[in-house]
């Protein structure tokens, strides 16, 4: 019980600082494995450093807690620019339309 205090109050604070993309999910009653169900994967027990989709997550036996690792870009040329979503870095990438190969020389805003 007290690792599980000292997780939400960690929580708290890096939701705090971090400004993230978190969500809580409640396990279905009747689950019949030892962890937690996430698009389609069971993860384990405990804490998950990096889901496929980019979130770091704990599971524990009431449901699982999980944050967005990757920041969204809220603004940019969107006449010249589009968003690739970067699976390895966890990141949005600012590409010019007419050349994704080539970022976007200009500034863009980013939020968690």
């Amino acid at each position: 019980m007290k690792s599980f205090l000292a997780f939400l109050v960690a929580m708290g604070i890096t939701v705090t600082l971090s400004d993230a993309s978190c969500f809580t999910s409640d396990r279905e009653p009747g689950w019949p494995y030892r962890g937690c169900m996430r698009d389609g994967k069971v993860y384990p027990l405990g804490y998950i450093e990096r889901t496929e989709d980019c979130f770091q997550c704990h599971c524990h036996e009431s449901g699982m807690e999980c944050c967005s690792l990757s920041y969204n870009t809220i603004s940019y040329n969107e006449n010249e620019c589009k968003l690739v979503f970067n699976k390895e870095l966890c990141d949005y990438d600012v590409v010019q339309k007419d050349d994704p190969t080539k970022p976007c020389s200009f500034d863009y805003s980013r939020a968690g």
